[in-house]
């Protein structure tokens, strides 16, 4: 049986219980062929099925993502894709492989960037994630940390406490004064309470 019969659009399914079910069962195989068919069928001419494919491909990533880590070009590949589900999916799927490829995710930077300033909000929540991996990578540290405080000022008031929060368990002393620096300079555009007090706890802590 193909891998795309177990897909929810194939199976009539309009949740995504049977993809999670899925991408559960190729983790505890370890089945690289099953992960090679799915990435092979992001091009599929049904967006139904692209778009189910993605969603597998990302699961796996969440619980395994040395699966699907050698597949970060197709990925990459993606960000641009006219399919909304496709490339916001594909940046969830580099964003859980950036610890393991750290190196090729770091060339594809500005994909990456430019994705996250044009699409969607879930698009730059996991290019916030990407940033924050690779700035926890020491080699990539000088250079990921000014992208990061970049996407801090420009960042929806909503996401910005969750940014903060997300961040502050890797800021390196040596960058704290900038990064509570740049939070400060957002806490007047936070009209809500609850998040305003979320990024000045972070503040509190690092300070």
């Amino acid at each position: 049986m193909s891998v795309l019969d177990k897909l929810a659009s194939v199976l009539g399914r309009r949740d995504e219980v049977p993809n999670q079910e899925l991408a559960h069962a190729i983790v505890k195989k370890n089945d690289a062929k099953a992960v090679k068919e799915l990435v092979d069928n992001l091009h599929h001419k049904n967006k139904d099925i692209q778009s189910d494919c993605i969603k597998v491909l990302y699961e796996i990533g969440e619980h395994k993502p040395a699966l699907i880590a050698a597949y970060a070009p197709q990925f990459i590949a993606l960000l641009g894709h006219k399919n909304n589900r496709l490339q916001w999916g594909a940046m969830t799927a580099l964003s859980a492989i950036t610890l393991e490829n750290p190196k090729e995710i770091y060339a594809a930077l500005p994909a990456i960037l430019e994705a996250a300033d044009k699409r969607s909000v879930i698009t730059k929540d996991h290019a916030v994630n990407i940033l924050i991996n690779l700035y926890s990578v020491k080699k990539y540290q000088d250079d990921a940390f000014p992208l990061l405080i970049e996407l801090l000022v420009s960042s929806p008031v909503n996401q910005l406490p969750m940014y903060a929060e997300k961040a502050m368990p890797v800021i390196l002393d040596k960058n704290k004064a900038l990064f509570i620096k740049t939070l400060q300079s957002r806490l007047d555009d936070i009209d809500k309470d609850t998040k305003r007090k979320r990024v000045e706890k972070v503040i509190k802590k690092l300070s």
